[in-house]
């Protein structure tokens, strides 16, 4: 894992890497395709059950001063909007060293608003890309026009990320949360959204005991606790491996409205309850055992 830990480096190292377009996803198709119907009433005719499969769209990247975009290529010319997902990176990361899987969202359909900080615990930049995409999403000369769906965004982020994730899940505009191996430095207590929280079975640097700690103290809001089997800290950068699907299905179930990825998590048939290849420890609290799921 030496490589994946060279790429935690200071943001001068890093800064001119990052390509201005790119394919999405992770190599994996073994369920066909189906259409799904997401919140705006639009459906994506080549969406994947395998949520770790590669997306319908193309992708682009913007490279900002305080935000990186990863989004649909051919946004300007859709007839939906796309929901938002903010991302905060972990210490002295930026965002190319998350790039696969911020692409990967993208491919489902999704904008990400990558925050390019190194040190984002507090979630001021990751808050940041929400106004930026406001401003494009209302100016008559952004190819973002009427196409950002303001009303569904989620936050995500890896360690220091994950923790930043946590506070910007007190903004009133956030509708869910994803932190990854989240650092100790956030209280969940002010957070208002649902919450899936997860781990990494080997993880050394932030032990799985921290991120239980959070969801422990998560008893107000729909709470889970997912701990990948094998992964450690470095696990999801550059190749996301066991995190694309998961993460992807999370983001689906709640900002699109995705009925079979919701099953993936809530309700009596919970898909990660029961895949303990990829799972070591699963927990869901009260609150969201009793999240309903409609058969899609």
């Amino acid at each position: 894992m030496s490589w994946k830990r060279n790429l935690l480096v200071p943001l001068a190292v890093l800064t001119l890497a990052l390509s201005a377009s790119a394919g999405a996803g992770a190599a994996s198709a073994s369920a066909p395709a189906r259409a799904v119907t997401v919140a705006d009433g639009t459906s994506t005719a080549s969406a994947a059950v395998d949520y770790g499969a590669p997306g319908p769209y193309a992708t682009a990247v913007e490279v900002g001063v305080v935000t990186t975009l990863y989004y649909p290529r051919d946004i300007a010319n859709s007839d939906r909007r796309f929901p938002v997902i903010v991302w905060g990176n972990g210490t002295n990361a930026i965002p190319l060293v998350y790039r696969d899987l911020l692409l990967h969202w993208a491919g489902q359909g999704f904008i990400v608003a990558a925050a390019n900080t190194p040190q984002s615990n507090l979630g001021i930049s990751m808050r940041a890309g929400i106004d930026m995409l406001t401003r494009r999403n209302a100016d008559p000369d952004s190819i973002f026009l009427n196409h950002v769906d303001l009303e569904h965004i989620g936050a995500s982020g890896h360690s220091q990320g994950g923790a930043a994730a946590i506070v910007v899940g007190a903004d009133p505009r956030i509708d869910a949360i994803l932190p990854i191996q989240p650092g100790p430095l956030a209280n969940i207590n002010a957070v208002h959204v649902p919450a899936l929280l997860l781990a990494g079975e080997k993880d050394s640097i932030v032990f799985p005991f921290l991120v239980k700690a959070f969801y422990n103290a998560a008893d107000h809001i729909p709470a889970l606790y997912g701990e990948v089997r094998g992964a450690d800290h470095f696990t999801v950068v550059g190749d996301p491996g066991p995190f694309a699907a998961p993460t992807t299905a999370w983001f689906r179930a709640q900002l699109m409205g995705d009925q079979a990825a919701r099953a993936q998590f809530f309700g009596p048939g919970c898909g990660i309850c029961t895949d303990t290849a990829t799972w070591s420890d699963v927990r869901r609290n009260d609150l969201a055992l009793n999240v309903p799921v409609t058969t899609p």
